[in-house]
Order: C-alpha cells, then structure tokens, then sequence
C-alpha cells in the first residue's frame, strides 16, 4: 500500500477516541457511508485494538490507523489488530524499527528539523507534525518545504473545520488528521447522524485542494 498517495486522495483523518468497541463498527460504516473511508483509533482507551479489529474485520473500504502508539507493545497489539497504519506523537526509535520489522507504514509525530533529520535517517518521509496549531501552525510546515522538498507532513492537533482548508493547500502537507469529525461525545452517544453530517462536510472541504493539486 502507498500510504501517502492513500492519504492525498483522502485529505483528512478522523482522529478517533473509542471507549466502546462495540462503537467501532456502526461508525465506520457512518465514515464510508459519508465519503471518508479512514478512521486513526488511538491507543488512549483499553477497547481501543478491539475497535480496530472490528473495523478492519467488519467494515470493507475503511482505510484503519492506530494512533497514539506509544511503545512495542502498542505497535504488536495494533498489527495483531490488522491496522493497516501506525501513527505515534512523537519519533520513537525502537516504535519505529518494530513498526518496520512488522511491515506496517508508521507516521511518527515531530516538531522540529533535528527530529525530521532523524526521522529522514530512518528513511522515513512521511511524517506527522504534532501538535500542529501549538508548534508553529502552518507558518512553520510551509517553513519545513525549503530545506526538507522530500518530506510530506500529516498535521494533527488543534486543525478545524474552518482551519483546514488552509493547511491543506499547503503542497507537502499530504493530508490533516482532525479529532473534531467524531468526537468522543458523539461516539459514546451514537451521534451517527451528526458524525456523518461533519464527515461529508470534511469530504467537501477537502474537494478544493483535491482539484487543484
């Protein structure tokens, strides 16, 4: 699987909390149904693998991240999970090397070029600025373009709906993962018709950048 060329054509990831595995599969229907087949489940939850499970198992299309990967154990637990992608916070070395050896594309967070250097010397190029907003915003990933023409950025935390659009015009920005899609509150209420509304609302939000890059 390409994972950049996967996440350019999708543009934004909800970013997920579950605290239900039993949530997991109805909202990922709700994410197909609404245009935007990806969900990133992070690991801050105990349901957070089952959630995972369930959706990779039961919910055909849907493009399944495991967020939050802190350490080899969460990268096992996500594979056994069959995630097809890891994201983490941060550039974990040994996060990294596992995610390899397990043959799973990972997307470590950094904020800075010391740790994009570190990360390139991973060989790695996809990357995840975190948290976005809070770092620098967009002034510092247009910054990183120069010195960096290699490297594509995923930028997650503090993005909204009436900020995305700009980051996404951004060329190496490759996609925004956004927490605001399906927020916890909504999944613990099985708000599915407010998740799908704010999901489709993110699909035409992202349809701009789609055409003219």
């Amino acid at each position: 699987m390409d994972l950049e060329k996967s996440l350019r054509g999708l543009r934004i990831v909800p970013v997920i909390e579950i605290a239900d595995a039993d949530d997991a599969v109805p909202l990922g229907h709700t994410l197909v149904e609404a245009g935007l087949p990806v969900a990133e489940v992070t690991f801050r939850t105990p349901a957070a693998a089952e959630a995972i499970a369930r959706m990779v198992r039961e919910v055909p299309g849907l493009l399944v991240g495991a967020g939050t990967v802190l350490s080899e154990a969460d990268v096992d637990a996500a594979v056994d999970a069959g995630a097809h992608f890891l994201v983490s916070p941060g550039l974990n070395p040994a996060v990294v090397g596992r995610s390899n050896r397990a043959g799973v594309p990972i997307i470590p967070g950094v904020t800075s070029p010391t740790e994009i250097e570190a990360a390139r010397a991973l060989g790695l190029r996809l990357l995840k600025l975190f948290p976005a907003e809070a770092v620098g915003g967009l002034p510092l990933v247009k910054a990183f373009a120069a010195p960096y023409p290699d490297v594509t950025f995923m930028p997650t935390g503090g993005i909204t709906a009436s900020t995305v659009e700009a980051w996404l015009d951004a060329p190496n920005v490759a996609a925004c993962g956004g927490s605001w899609i399906a927020t916890k509150a909504d999944i613990a209420g099985r708000r599915w018709d407010d998740i799908r509304s704010k999901a489709s609302q993110a699909v035409r939000l992202a349809s701009p950048s789609v055409a003219s890059s």
